[in-house]
Protein backbone atom coordinates (compact mmCIF):
# COMPACT_ATOMS: atom_id res chain seq x y z
CA UNK A 1 0.00 0.00 0.00
CA UNK A 2 1.19 3.80 -0.78
CA UNK A 3 2.48 5.49 2.56
CA UNK A 4 -0.84 7.18 3.91
CA UNK A 5 -2.96 4.38 2.36
CA UNK A 6 -5.16 1.49 4.28
CA UNK A 7 -3.00 -1.57 3.95
CA UNK A 8 -5.67 -3.84 4.54
CA UNK A 9 -8.67 -5.19 6.68
CA UNK A 10 -7.70 -3.67 9.75
CA UNK A 11 -6.28 0.12 7.55
CA UNK A 12 -8.13 3.51 8.69
CA UNK A 13 -9.16 4.64 5.17
CA UNK A 14 -8.15 7.68 4.45
CA UNK A 15 -9.85 10.97 2.90
CA UNK A 16 -10.21 11.56 -0.70
CA UNK A 17 -8.29 14.43 -1.71
CA UNK A 18 -10.43 16.85 -4.19
CA UNK A 19 -9.79 15.65 -8.06
CA UNK A 20 -10.87 16.86 -11.36
CA UNK A 21 -11.62 13.18 -11.74
CA UNK A 22 -15.76 12.70 -11.40
CA UNK A 23 -15.24 9.20 -9.98
CA UNK A 24 -13.22 10.29 -7.77
CA UNK A 25 -15.48 13.11 -6.52
CA UNK A 26 -18.02 10.92 -6.08
CA UNK A 27 -16.57 8.25 -4.63
CA UNK A 28 -15.07 11.02 -2.03
CA UNK A 29 -18.88 11.84 -1.25
CA UNK A 30 -20.50 8.53 -0.54
CA UNK A 31 -17.45 6.66 0.82
CA UNK A 32 -18.61 8.19 5.06
CA UNK A 33 -22.13 7.11 4.89
CA UNK A 34 -21.04 2.98 3.87
CA UNK A 35 -20.47 0.68 7.04
CA UNK A 36 -18.48 -2.46 7.03
CA UNK A 37 -20.76 -5.11 9.13
CA UNK A 38 -19.81 -7.82 11.33
CA UNK A 39 -23.39 -10.00 12.78
CA UNK A 40 -21.47 -13.28 14.40
CA UNK A 41 -18.94 -14.75 11.57
CA UNK A 42 -20.79 -13.33 8.74
CA UNK A 43 -19.58 -9.92 7.48
CA UNK A 44 -21.22 -7.57 5.05
CA UNK A 45 -21.57 -4.05 4.15
CA UNK A 46 -24.43 -1.36 4.56
CA UNK A 47 -25.26 2.56 4.14
CA UNK A 48 -26.99 5.20 5.69
CA UNK A 49 -30.52 5.50 4.07
CA UNK A 50 -32.13 7.61 6.72
CA UNK A 51 -31.47 10.64 9.24
CA UNK A 52 -30.97 9.17 12.78
CA UNK A 53 -28.24 6.49 11.71
CA UNK A 54 -30.52 4.53 9.72
CA UNK A 55 -28.40 1.82 7.95
CA UNK A 56 -29.65 -0.19 4.99
CA UNK A 57 -28.12 -3.81 4.27
CA UNK A 58 -28.97 -7.01 3.09
CA UNK A 59 -31.04 -9.15 4.77
CA UNK A 60 -28.54 -12.57 4.43
CA UNK A 61 -25.52 -10.35 6.16
CA UNK A 62 -27.15 -9.89 9.12
CA UNK A 63 -29.03 -13.54 9.63
CA UNK A 64 -30.77 -14.03 13.20
CA UNK A 65 -28.44 -11.95 14.98
CA UNK A 66 -30.17 -9.14 16.93
CA UNK A 67 -27.20 -6.80 17.20
CA UNK A 68 -24.06 -6.22 15.09
CA UNK A 69 -21.08 -4.43 15.26
CA UNK A 70 -20.39 -1.15 12.38
CA UNK A 71 -17.15 0.16 11.06
CA UNK A 72 -16.90 3.39 10.30
CA UNK A 73 -15.17 4.97 7.60
CA UNK A 74 -13.29 6.89 9.80
CA UNK A 75 -12.55 3.45 11.69
CA UNK A 76 -14.49 3.64 14.83
CA UNK A 77 -16.79 0.87 15.51
CA UNK A 78 -20.08 1.29 16.80
CA UNK A 79 -23.03 -1.12 17.97
CA UNK A 80 -26.34 -1.28 16.02
CA UNK A 81 -29.34 -3.39 16.22
CA UNK A 82 -31.59 -4.61 13.70
CA UNK A 83 -34.63 -2.83 13.56
CA UNK A 84 -36.48 -4.43 10.31
CA UNK A 85 -35.65 -7.66 8.35
CA UNK A 86 -37.64 -8.62 4.89
CA UNK A 87 -35.73 -11.88 3.41
CA UNK A 88 -38.36 -11.41 0.02
CA UNK A 89 -36.51 -8.95 -0.98
CA UNK A 90 -33.30 -9.69 1.04
CA UNK A 91 -33.47 -6.19 2.84
CA UNK A 92 -32.59 -5.28 6.53
CA UNK A 93 -32.59 -2.30 8.35
CA UNK A 94 -30.39 -1.50 11.31
CA UNK A 95 -30.17 1.01 13.64
CA UNK A 96 -27.09 2.35 14.50
CA UNK A 97 -25.70 3.71 18.05
CA UNK A 98 -26.34 7.16 19.00
CA UNK A 99 -22.96 8.19 18.80
CA UNK A 100 -23.16 7.29 14.46
CA UNK A 101 -26.58 9.01 14.81
CA UNK A 102 -25.12 12.02 12.69
CA UNK A 103 -23.96 10.08 10.23
CA UNK A 104 -25.32 12.00 6.78
CA UNK A 105 -27.60 9.25 4.73
CA UNK A 106 -27.13 8.85 0.54
CA UNK A 107 -29.47 9.95 -1.70
CA UNK A 108 -32.16 7.63 -3.47
CA UNK A 109 -32.53 7.38 -7.17
CA UNK A 110 -35.20 6.63 -8.61
CA UNK A 111 -35.36 3.04 -10.75
CA UNK A 112 -37.23 4.98 -13.74
CA UNK A 113 -33.97 6.97 -14.35
CA UNK A 114 -31.96 4.23 -14.82
CA UNK A 115 -30.36 3.00 -18.18
CA UNK A 116 -28.39 -0.02 -19.77
CA UNK A 117 -24.89 1.64 -20.03
CA UNK A 118 -25.00 4.06 -17.54
CA UNK A 119 -21.98 4.14 -14.99
CA UNK A 120 -22.15 1.96 -11.58
CA UNK A 121 -20.50 2.41 -8.26
CA UNK A 122 -20.19 -0.14 -5.73
CA UNK A 123 -19.25 0.56 -2.44
CA UNK A 124 -18.11 -2.16 0.84
CA UNK A 125 -16.03 -4.66 2.56
CA UNK A 126 -15.04 -7.75 -0.12
CA UNK A 127 -13.33 -9.66 1.82
CA UNK A 128 -12.94 -7.27 4.83
CA UNK A 129 -11.33 -4.73 2.81
CA UNK A 130 -13.31 -1.44 3.75
CA UNK A 131 -13.77 1.04 1.93
CA UNK A 132 -13.27 -0.36 -1.37
CA UNK A 133 -14.79 1.35 -4.42
CA UNK A 134 -15.51 -0.63 -7.98
CA UNK A 135 -17.28 0.86 -11.10
CA UNK A 136 -18.73 -0.57 -13.83
CA UNK A 137 -21.89 -0.37 -15.74
CA UNK A 138 -25.51 -1.19 -15.79
CA UNK A 139 -25.59 -4.59 -17.53
CA UNK A 140 -29.20 -5.22 -17.54
CA UNK A 141 -32.72 -4.60 -15.98
CA UNK A 142 -35.36 -6.05 -14.84
CA UNK A 143 -33.60 -9.41 -14.55
CA UNK A 144 -35.59 -12.54 -11.78
CA UNK A 145 -32.94 -13.72 -9.04
CA UNK A 146 -33.13 -16.17 -6.68
CA UNK A 147 -31.93 -14.69 -3.03
CA UNK A 148 -29.86 -16.43 -1.04
CA UNK A 149 -32.86 -17.05 1.28
CA UNK A 150 -34.74 -19.47 -1.39
CA UNK A 151 -37.10 -16.19 -2.34
CA UNK A 152 -37.81 -14.69 -6.18
CA UNK A 153 -36.72 -11.48 -6.40
CA UNK A 154 -38.08 -9.52 -9.08
CA UNK A 155 -36.64 -6.37 -11.36
CA UNK A 156 -33.21 -6.76 -10.22
CA UNK A 157 -30.20 -4.98 -11.56
CA UNK A 158 -27.50 -6.53 -13.36
CA UNK A 159 -24.23 -4.81 -13.34
CA UNK A 160 -20.58 -5.45 -14.16
CA UNK A 161 -19.14 -3.73 -11.12
CA UNK A 162 -16.87 -5.90 -8.89
CA UNK A 163 -18.89 -7.31 -6.22
CA UNK A 164 -17.26 -10.15 -3.98
CA UNK A 165 -18.18 -12.06 -0.49
CA UNK A 166 -18.22 -8.48 1.64
CA UNK A 167 -20.00 -6.42 -0.48
CA UNK A 168 -23.55 -7.81 0.06
CA UNK A 169 -25.61 -5.14 1.39
CA UNK A 170 -23.83 -2.22 0.35
CA UNK A 171 -24.84 0.72 -2.13
CA UNK A 172 -25.01 1.03 -5.66
CA UNK A 173 -24.83 3.98 -6.67
CA UNK A 174 -24.95 6.20 -10.29
CA UNK A 175 -22.52 9.11 -11.77
CA UNK A 176 -24.44 11.28 -9.13
CA UNK A 177 -23.79 9.26 -6.26
CA UNK A 178 -27.79 8.35 -5.89
CA UNK A 179 -28.05 4.52 -4.42
CA UNK A 180 -29.64 3.05 -7.45
CA UNK A 181 -29.29 -0.55 -5.90
CA UNK A 182 -28.18 -2.88 -2.85
CA UNK A 183 -25.46 -5.30 -3.93
CA UNK A 184 -26.62 -8.50 -2.70
CA UNK A 185 -24.91 -11.58 -5.23
CA UNK A 186 -22.46 -12.81 -7.53
CA UNK A 187 -22.49 -15.84 -10.06
CA UNK A 188 -19.86 -17.79 -8.57
CA UNK A 189 -16.97 -18.50 -10.95
CA UNK A 190 -18.58 -15.93 -13.12
CA UNK A 191 -16.42 -12.22 -14.00
CA UNK A 192 -18.72 -9.69 -14.09
CA UNK A 193 -22.13 -10.66 -13.69
CA UNK A 194 -23.48 -8.94 -10.38
CA UNK A 195 -26.69 -8.59 -8.81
Amino acid sequence: AAAGAPGGPSGTAGAVPPTGEPLAQTAARILPSVVQIEAGNAMGSGFVAADGGLILTASHVVGRSSTVTLKLYDGTTVSGTIAAVDKSIDTAVIRADQSAASLKPLALGALADVHVGDMTIAVGSPFGFDSTVTAGVVSALGRTLRSITGHLVDNVLQTDAALNPGNSGGPLVNSRGEVIGLNTAIIPMAQGICF
